[in-house]
């Protein structure tokens, strides 16, 4: 048995309905469309969320709440984080690129230190923002916590 032997199980494969194609067919005249009315003719799309006439789900629903446009979004990091990566791979200077580096962030995000967990040697960490227990957390071990 090769490639050129392979074939679907029988029953598998039907032909398809050739539709408009004359009386003679015994689908031709309406083409399966049924009698008039907009879905019987060419071109006819209905309307996104269209019931039928029925209030449709979108304007039963009522409107909520609203989108700040101005609000910031931070990719949030923790100090206990931050330990491990000092353990892991010795790094002193943590930045932006060293993140971005390990996977914990990416170029476009603006990144915040929290101050969960235990930070056990002294590192000087840049970011766009750090908690207030971040900054304290930092600065108690002899690091420096500067912001963008």
């Amino acid at each position: 048995m090769d490639l050129s032997n392979l074939k679907p199980a029988q029953g598998a494969v039907k032909k398809t309905k050739r539709i408009g194609r004359g009386q003679g067919s015994g689908r031709g005249g309406t083409a399966t469309r049924g009698h008039k009315g907009a879905k019987s003719r060419s071109g006819y799309s209905r309307k996104l969320g269209f019931e039928g006439g029925q209030m449709p789900l979108y304007r039963r629903v009522p409107k909520y709440g609203f989108k700040n446009i101005n609000r910031v979004e931070y990719r949030s990091i923790n100090l206990d984080v931050i330990q491990s990566l000092i353990s892991d791979k010795n790094i002193e200077v943590i930045d932006i690129d060293v993140l971005i580096e390990n996977g914990m962030a990416s170029k476009n995000d603006r990144i915040k230190i929290l101050g969960r967990g235990e930070l056990n040697a002294k590192v000087d960490i840049t970011a766009h923002a750090f908690s207030a227990s971040a900054i304290k957390a930092i600065e108690s071990k002899g690091g420096q916590a500067t912001k963008i």
